[in-house]
């Protein structure tokens, strides 16, 4: 009897050191209404027979103001624009002049930029992903969120974070690649310029819609 509550109360404990991801995550999505934070990205692809794994690194500055609007600017190792400005989604490709468009309402949803800026609050992410606390990890407190969809395009996103700041976005898809984010300096902010999150496609880029 002893040894079963002994243990009852070590997994309580545990329970409770790893309780806060999800009122970590409400409270980001309540105080954080707009922000811009440095991000370095990791993808890793799964590894071929014979071959090791690919391993690509990138960096860059995320801005977004909820609900709706993002912007990713990669700036190494070679610059990327994706914008999202409530409508559309936007990917612009300097290298290639080549810019993607698509309708914003059907390319986001169960996606990465829901958790981050697409969603108004937590009853509406829930709407597309099954939300729970995850244990923590490397001092953060951690979300896994899965999506509802079982399209296959994504398998499962966890969302760390320190306190109430968004630290760490490791997203794994439905082809088992892993694409991590981390954000630095963050700052939030009560709303940003609307030229933020303003896109034309420059003159004489392809535009490709999608």
């Amino acid at each position: 009897m002893k040894h079963w509550i002994a243990t009852f109360l070590i997994a309580g404990c545990a329970c409770s050191a790893w309780a806060d991801g999800l009122k970590s995550l409400e409270s980001f999505m309540k105080g954080a209404q707009a922000g811009r934070a440095e991000f370095t990205q990791v993808v890793t692809s799964p590894a071929r027979e014979g071959q090791a794994e690919r391993t690509r690194q990138s960096s860059g500055v995320f801005e977004f103001q909820r609900p709706g609007r993002f912007k990713f600017s990669y700036r190494k190792p070679f610059e990327q624009t994706i914008v999202a400005d409530g409508q559309t989604l936007w990917l612009h490709d300097p290298d290639l002049n080549q810019v993607t468009q698509r309708t914003q309402a059907q390319a986001l949803g169960s996606t990465p930029a829901a958790l981050l800026a697409s969603a108004a609050d937590l009853s509406a992410l829930r709407a597309d992903f099954t939300l729970e606390n995850a244990p923590d990890q490397d001092g953060l407190q951690w979300v896994l969120a899965t999506p509802k969809a079982r399209d296959g395009q994504l398998r499962s996103v966890r969302v760390g974070f320190a306190g109430d700041r968004l630290a760490v976005l490791d997203i794994v898809d439905g082809f088992g690649q892993r694409s991590v984010l981390r954000f630095q300096a963050m700052q939030v902010q009560a709303s940003l310029p609307a030229s933020t999150f303003q896109f034309r496609p420059p003159a004489g880029a392809d535009v490709l819609k999608q």
